[in-house]
């Protein structure tokens, strides 16, 4: 079911006499106002019952008759209470400051929809709506990490009031001042019941515009331009280090408004925008949401052509929805809607929070309201705990975007560009090697030779395995964002029969000597393609160092005599493993990674400060690094492999996937100095 307003019908709200009475019912109601603060800020106990839904589901028309009301008995603190409620202590309203980190990579938007029913003639109540906002002041939720929601900003979702009147805006605008004195970045906008539904955004002046036109708006924290009307606001706030524009669009736009929309975000062209409206999309039952009449030209008008739109929020509409359209560029924007009038105490002021998260690519988002959570768990009536906080799949869901993907149409991440191999030769290179020696997809053949970029006579020559078709290694043009090289190899092995070619230092290479006591650092860009199989390339090496345990002596617990005295290996899950015969120890020493996901570039880094060993991974070190003293890595003088890895002496399988940059330092060194540094 959705909006009624099509026929002209206007909301109906039978209110219910026994809650504006002197009766048991409002003597509990005041029990609880008392105890929850309310009635200490100047506000009437008439009229405060429990609002019951609506016969249809949305707002009507226009401003209604005034006849709302409730359809139920017992207020917050009425019969299901044991006594009197108390609500926790609150800090003082207005005292903060607006201050989110702008370039944290957590960040929250918060949206608060339809509040027609808490500011309605005489039956105005703001104190919900002051606790949201006092919550959105104090940073949202305090997380276990110390850290709150930085909220950056708040976007009212419209039918702010229920009759558009002077007296219901004097009293929303008065609430609204808290953000004012804490100098906060919100939009509010107009929705049905804040002006006459049948006007668009040239209606002139209205009380809605009076407290919340463009002067007041300009003075908003990110306040970037009015249309002329006064009706629509664009703000564009920084949050996660850019720049996010948060449009505040009028319940109906005229051709002028349509215009002034498409032109601010034509003249930000790389700025995301999320677009806030009163009517866009309504849900069925189950939470599928559909564009409405009204909806469907604001798509086709505006949000459809313009890629920076990804997500948009509107009210009016209950029960809660979303869905996923796809607009002319061929990407997703997720249209939500999200209004909660029709439940118990007109809403409670419920907020719902966007918790963005850019290194996840996720935007984690959940629906409560703070002024019922203020209230003590046990002082809640039966009806408010069920609203403290709202728990379907339509009110507390995550979103997967990959950011950089989703803006790459407007607004691509530049590339890092390649670095002089001489600025990677830090104190102490013992090789280096970048694989841009040939055309993206040509095979590397058996004469071509990958030099040892320190000039110490380190470079790598083909070998393949008997049987490979040519091929079997081959130039690539892929490479890893933060890789100083902008070039890679293919590598195309199998295991069942070992087929594939690899690399390996030549049989006189200074490399093959070297014990490392002192310490190293390992390093080396991967990427394992979709079609990685488990059952062909596990156990094979990014690198590995010719000669068995056994050879190099060693027997001590974990020894596998056969496996290679050094290798940097993938399982079968595939996670990296590190697996070592120190010169100190009789047995192996080995760091493990987690596992790492298909299609994507990884850096990692094994680092020796001379005692022990720490595996990175995207210069992120790893759970399990051995705590037992490692020195150095034992040698039986024999040639390093870049994609083989060798069995009991005997080649028993090659890489499947690209390699980038591989460098090796004979000390330890810090994260910042790694090749992605």
């Amino acid at each position: 079911m959705h909006d009624n307003h099509e026929s002209g019908r206007p909301c109906e709200c039978p209110r219910t006499a026994e809650l504006d009475g002197d009766g048991p019912a409002a003597a509990g109601r005041r029990r609880f106002l008392r105890g929850a603060g309310l009635l200490g800020a100047g506000v009437g106990t008439a009229g405060l019952g429990l609002f019951g839904a609506a016969p249809a589901h949305a707002a009507g028309p226009g401003p209604a008759d005034g006849s709302g009301g409730s359809g139920s008995s017992g207020g917050p603190g009425g019969p299901d209470t044991s006594g009197a409620a108390a609500g926790k202590a609150k800090r003082p309203a207005g005292k903060q400051r607006w201050q989110p980190d702008p370039d944290a990579r957590r960040f929250t938007l918060v949206v608060m929809p339809d509040t027609q029913y808490l500011f309605d003639q005489d039956r105005i109540h703001p104190a919900p709506v002051e606790a949201a906002i006092r919550h959105v002041l104090d940073g949202g939720v305090n997380h276990e990490d110390g850290t709150d929601d930085n909220i950056v900003f708040l976007a009212h979702l419209g039918d702010v009031t229920e009759n558009g009147l002077a007296t219901e805006f004097a009293a929303v605008g008065k609430v609204f001042g808290l953000l004012d004195d804490a100098g906060a970045a919100y939009g509010v906008l107009a929705g049905n019941h804040d002006i006459r539904s049948s006007t668009d955004d040239r209606r002139g002046s209205t009380p809605y515009l009076e407290t919340f036109g463009p002067a007041r708006a300009a003075r908003t924290s990110g306040h970037h331009s009015s249309s002329p009307d006064g009706y629509n606001t664009c703000h564009i706030v920084t949050a996660g280090g850019r720049p996010w524009m948060l449009l505040s669009l009028d319940w109906r736009l005229s051709d002028a408004g349509f215009a002034w929309a498409n032109a601010v975000i034509a003249a930000n062209p790389k700025v995301p925008v999320i677009l806030t409206t009163h009517e866009l999309a309504y849900a069925d039952d189950g939470g599928r949401a559909e564009l409405s009449d009204y909806g469907r030209k604001l798509w086709e008008r505006l949000i459809s052509g313009n890629d920076q739109i990804f997500l948009t929020v509107n009210g009016h509409y209950w029960p809660p929805g979303r869905t996923v359209l796809t607009n002319k560029a061929g990407h997703d924007v997720h249209v939500h809607i999200t209004n909660y009038q029709d439940r118990y105490y007109g809403g409670a002021a419920m907020i719902r929070a966007y918790r963005f998260d850019l290194d996840r690519n996720t935007v984690d988002v959940s629906t409560y309201s703070p002024w019922i959570q203020e209230i003590a768990a046990e002082e809640r009536n039966t009806l408010a705990a069920q609203q403290v906080e709202l728990t379907s799949d339509v009110d507390r869901f995550s979103l997967a975007i990959d950011f950089d993907r989703r803006f790459a149409g407007f607004a691509p991440v530049p590339a890092r560009p390649a670095r002089r191999a001489s600025e990677l030769l830090v104190r102490d290179t013992a090789a280096y090697w970048r694989f841009e020696g040939g055309g993206d997809g040509t095979a590397v053949t058996a004469r071509q030779v990958v030099k040892d970029l320190t000039g110490q006579g380190n470079d790598l020559y083909p070998q393949s395995a008997p049987g490979t078709p040519d091929g079997g290694l081959s130039w690539s043009s892929e490479h890893h964002p933060d890789q100083p090289g902008h070039g890679s190899l293919l590598f195309k092995g199998t295991r069942s029969p070992v087929r594939g070619t690899y690399l390996q230092t030549g049989p006189n290479a200074p490399l093959n000597r070297e014990t490392f006591e002192r310490g190293f650092t390992v390093e080396a860009f991967c990427k394992l393609p979709a079609d990685w199989d488990s059952g062909q390339s596990r156990w094979s090496a990014l690198l590995s160092r010719w000669g068995t345990a056994a050879e190099a002596g060693r027997s001590g617990p974990g020894t596998d005599a056969d496996e290679p005295v050094v290798t940097l290996s993938l399982s079968e899950a595939p996670a990296l493993q590190w697996c070592v015969y120190p010169v100190n120890q009789t047995g192996a020493s080995t760091s493990w990674g987690h596992q790492l996901p298909l299609d994507r570039w990884w850096h990692v880094a094994v680092v020796n400060d001379g005692k022990l060993s720490r595996m990175y991974v995207d210069g992120c070190e790893v759970a399990r690094n051995p705590a037992t003293p490692a020195v150095g890595l034992a040698t039986l003088g024999r040639p390093w492999m870049v994609g083989g890895y060798a069995y009991a002496g005997v080649l028993d399988k090659v890489f499947h996937g690209y390699i980038g940059d591989v460098r090796i330092v004979r000390r330890a060194l810090r994260v910042g100095d790694f090749m992605t540094g």
